[in-house]
């Protein structure tokens, strides 16, 4: 099985969970519940939940025990674009080539959507550690709920960096730092939190850690780049917005030709973290190499 059969499965995998989880009765609150649909299941690519399964496979092959986690992962995921999407952040129109949720239905339904959505995820992990019959599987899940709730903070950061600087000129370092939060922190908690499931060593999570900084690095540099020189229908949003809303990006500060010099850099940093893990890693290694030249 090639390397986008297998990411499809996993996508086609996730959708499967996360349709367990949809409120489908007629209750006084359908509209949000339809809302919170309509943002969950819209045409995304699964890379965060994905990561989780792909990493804990790395150790073992019972990879049901993480889905969980994964659906957590992406019903934390919507609610993280929702509240960028909000006029009193990014005010996008668009989202994966249809109206975002405010738009479709209003403001307020959006942001009440969005907290939704994060507490559901803190629902599921609550109810994965409280199902937990042994002491090691518990310690195991507390920690990941923990770094759950750092990776939120780190996000959370990040989006306020990243709005505070509009207009304003900061060092490499900086914006390193803003993407670090805003973007990494959320590939960095998937591939720890598949490996702590997995039992995997302290050295393991470390050097996957590493990984992870580097491809949520990569995937930020990427979209610096689609938002300068993509092509809106494929990416199903308008392209130019950073520039317009005077975003510090990679490549509003280097230009486009440096900042692919920086992915290229950056990816191929990624890679060397897994030489260790042989073909095990395959898949690993070929979602750093699809984040670099992915179009949307």
């Amino acid at each position: 099985m090639d390397f986008k059969e297998k990411l499809r499965d996993n996508q086609e995998l996730v959708n499967k969970e996360l349709n367990k989880y949809l409120i489908k009765e007629n209750l006084p609150e359908r509209t949000l519940n339809e809302a919170i649909e309509y943002s969950l299941m819209s045409s995304a690519k699964r890379l965060r939940p994905t990561l989780i399964i792909e990493t804990y496979k790395l150790f073992k092959d019972d990879y049901e025990r993480c889905l969980p986690f994964a659906v957590s992962m992406e019903i934390t995921h919507t609610f993280s674009l929702i509240h960028d999407d909000l006029p009193g952040i990014d005010n996008d129109d668009y989202r994966r080539g249809r109206l975002t949720i405010h738009k479709k239905y209003n403001e307020a339904t959006a942001i009440l959507a969005g907290d939704s959505l994060m507490n559901h995820a803190y629902m599921i992990i609550a109810e994965e550690i409280n199902n937990s019959k042994e002491i090691d599987d518990i310690k195991r899940k507390i920690r990941i709920l923990n770094e759950f709730s750092h990776a939120i903070d780190e996000m959370i950061i990040g989006e306020y960096l990243d709005t505070e600087c509009e207009g304003k000129q900061i060092s490499k370092e900086e914006l390193d730092y803003i993407h670090n939060k805003k973007t990494a922190s959320f590939f960095k908690y998937c591939v720890r939190s598949g490996a702590i499931l997995a039992g995997a060593s302290e050295k393991d999570i470390d050097n996957l850690t590493l990984y992870a900084e580097k491809i949520g690095l990569e995937f930020q540099i990427k979209d610096d780049i689609l938002s300068e020189i993509g092509d809106s229908k494929i990416m199903g949003k308008p392209v130019g917005n950073d520039k317009a809303m005077n975003k510090v990006t990679y490549v509003t500060k280097f230009g486009v030709e440096k900042a692919q010099g920086y992915l290229e850099n950056t990816t191929n940093e990624a890679l060397r973290t897994l030489e260790a893990y042989g073909n095990k890693a395959e898949f690993l290694r070929e979602l750093a190499i699809y984040i670099k030249d992915r179009n949307h």
